[in-house]
């Protein structure tokens, strides 16, 4: 059996009368990225904070490289690092003395700090900016100078808690490659993230979690192929059609047909794989037949955005953070 970085068994977290975390089960293979993908308020940063070892679970079970996260906190928190929704390095400093303070506070001397502090900054394309204080940083700089923080001693775990929430995409593409170079050098990252793409382009595992349990699991293409043997997507050439052409998708497929936020846009899945190809052709033969003008056709994959639909009836939710209950 491979290696677990992590493995819970009916892990419980609540908040009053709000059950946060309920009955998680994970087990978390070493030496990747294993992406926990969820909606806003599905229990994602407060199971992470229980992994990390800052909120103590209500109840079942978590072990940490086989360390039980609270009866043995001190020797999980010598294996981890955290990066949280937020930075966490002083805006007035710059980010060479973060990095060098931090250092300093995991004993390092101060040459040894100062010389780590500069191989990081150079690594993260941040030796420029390096002398300037963090609060003149873009949020792309902020991220990645939080991340150089939390592997100034390189951990065996990474918890990775919405790393790239609010980026725009070249500073999310930068944070991305960061997250592959310290899978390389052999740390596993958990990653928790509202960003489909995120978790389908970086994880090669993900456990779905909605109202604090897991409710799916696997590799995204395993994931993807258990709603449905393709997607059927659409763009029409006026808005107006779309209600016409919902109709049209959902009685030909026999299948719900989900409304993107693209006005001209619709997403219907074929129900099975031997005919998927013939299903599309009389979709779009009917949509023709019903005058609809359509711009764009195409049979592909489910997403990731899709399967979480197909699994609780509503698109993952992209544009605000995680309340941290």
């Amino acid at each position: 059996m491979q290696d677990l970085a992590i493995e819970t068994t009916g892990l419980v977290k609540t908040f009053g009368d709000t059950r946060a975390v309920d009955g998680l089960d994970l087990k978390v293979p070493a030496g990747a990225v294993y992406g926990v993908l969820g909606p806003n308020g599905a229990g994602k940063t407060t199971a992470v904070r229980m992994l990390a070892t800052l909120l103590k679970p209500d109840g079942g079970r978590a072990e940490v490289f086989g360390r039980d996260v609270v009866r043995e906190a001190d020797a999980v928190r010598s294996r981890v690092s955290l990066t949280g929704q937020y930075a966490s390095v002083d805006e007035e400093m710059t980010g060479l003395e973060n990095l060098v303070l931090l250092g300093r506070l995991l004993g390092h001397r101060k040459p040894a700090a100062r010389s780590r502090a500069a191989e990081l900054l150079e690594a993260f394309g941040l030796t420029e900016a390096g002398g300037r204080q963090v609060k003149t940083y873009s949020g792309g700089m902020r991220r990645r100078i939080d991340i150089a923080a939390s592997i100034l001693n390189t951990p065996d775990l990474l918890f990775l808690d919405e790393p790239t929430t609010g980026l725009d995409p070249r500073s999310r593409n930068a944070v991305w490659d960061i997250v592959r170079v310290v899978v390389a050098h052999g740390t596993t990252v958990l990653l928790t993230t509202q960003y489909l793409e995120e978790a389908d382009r970086l994880a090669s595992r993900i456990a779905v979690i909605d109202h604090g349990r897991v409710i799916a699991e696997g590799t995204p293409g395993e994931l993807k192929s258990s709603v449905g043997a393709g997607a059927v997507h659409v763009r029409l050439r006026d808005p107006a059609d779309r209600p016409e052409a919902e109709r049209v998708l959902a009685t030909t497929l026999d299948a719900p047909v989900y409304l993107e936020a693209d006005p001209v846009a619709l997403t219907a899945r074929t129900a099975a794989a031997g005919n998927a190809a013939q299903q599309a052709a009389a979709a779009l033969s009917r949509l023709s037949d019903a005058g609809i003008v359509v711009d764009d056709f195409s049979l592909g994959q489910p997403s990731l955005d899709e399967v979480f639909l197909a699994l609780t009836d509503r698109p993952a939710t992209t544009t605000s953070e995680e309340q941290a209950a």
